[in-house]
């Protein structure tokens, strides 16, 4: 379809007969994104308000639907980059995310870490220089004032405000340390994500609760950094009131992340009373379930 035929296919948009309706727009939603930049210029170029509402629900449907395509698509390929299944998610809320800029300030941390490092360090030591560029050189902090807002949960908005919830910073911090061989991982732990750092040369599978472990320890990258053993953990999920198995205390998989992060959101809508974004994200989070 031509540029012309699509302009005349939208200006049919505010007819009144609902069937006639709902056949456009279905047909133009087909398009995807192609059709977006001529959606943009017909509601520049047109003052009937029905008209330019009905435009903007096709666009949002057209990105909506992108967006879950994407992330069924990201997770089926084996999920592999968290970082793009960030950015996915963050192009429902800010559909045209520079996904370059993202990717500068993520390797604009790296580099202030990378500087910092050598051969000889412990995991500690390590863990130390990341603290320090992460939350005194970047100065990223938990979102304690505006902590249920739904930025806390979009990659782009936290890596413009360094500010975001334990989700998102723990995200971010591990990004950038697996992307320099620093073997921190999510630790998908009830009420609070973690990382653990992976000791690479324990051996054997047992739970970590029962017969030793494979993390050396955890940080909490919401209290800017904090190390501390499994024995906390212990005592958080006793103050809970939560039974210990393997998933608190052993590294979780990206999906596992993602779907959190829709959880966060779904949380965060909830709280603003958005139904239709509650909705929309519930629908994309069960296309991954």
């Amino acid at each position: 379809m031509n540029t012309n035929e699509l302009a005349a296919l939208i200006n049919l948009l505010d007819d009144p007969d609902d069937t006639i309706f709902t056949h456009v727009e279905e047909k133009i939603v087909t398009l995807g994104v192609s059709a977006i930049p001529v959606l943009e210029s017909a509601w520049e170029t047109n003052m009937n308000s029905v008209l330019q509402s009905r435009i903007e629900n096709v666009i949002h449907k057209i990105q909506f639907e992108r967006v879950d395509k994407d992330l069924s698509q990201w997770v089926d390929s084996g999920a592999q980059s968290l970082l793009s299944g960030l950015v996915i998610i963050a192009k429902y809320q800010y559909p045209d995310v520079d996904e370059e800029t993202i990717h500068e300030q993520i390797n604009a941390i790296k580099r202030d870490v990378w500087v910092e490092l050598r051969d000889d360090l412990t995991a500690l030591e390590k863990v130390k220089i990341l603290n320090h560029i992460f939350f005194n050189i970047h100065g990223f902090a938990g979102n304690t004032s505006n902590f249920h807002s739904p930025n806390n949960s979009f990659v782009n908005s936290v890596l413009e405000s360094h500010k975001g919830n334990p989700l998102m910073l723990c995200a971010i911090y591990s990004i950038v340390a697996q992307s320099l061989n620093i073997p921190l991982m999510g630790i998908n732990l009830p009420e609070l994500f973690i990382l653990g750092y992976v000791d690479e040369h324990a051996t054997g599978t047992s739970s970590v609760f029962e017969h030793g472990s494979n993390i050396l320890f955890y940080v909490n990258v919401f209290a800017k950094g904090t190390v501390f053993g499994h024995k906390e953990i212990d005592k958080f999920l006793l103050q809970i009131k939560l039974q210990p198995n393997a998933s608190h205390y052993e590294p979780c998989h990206n999906t596992d992340i993602i779907k959190r992060v829709l959880r966060n959101l779904i949380f965060a809508f909830e709280k603003n009373s958005d139904l239709k974004r509650v909705n929309e994200i519930k629908y994309i989070l069960s296309r991954i379930a």
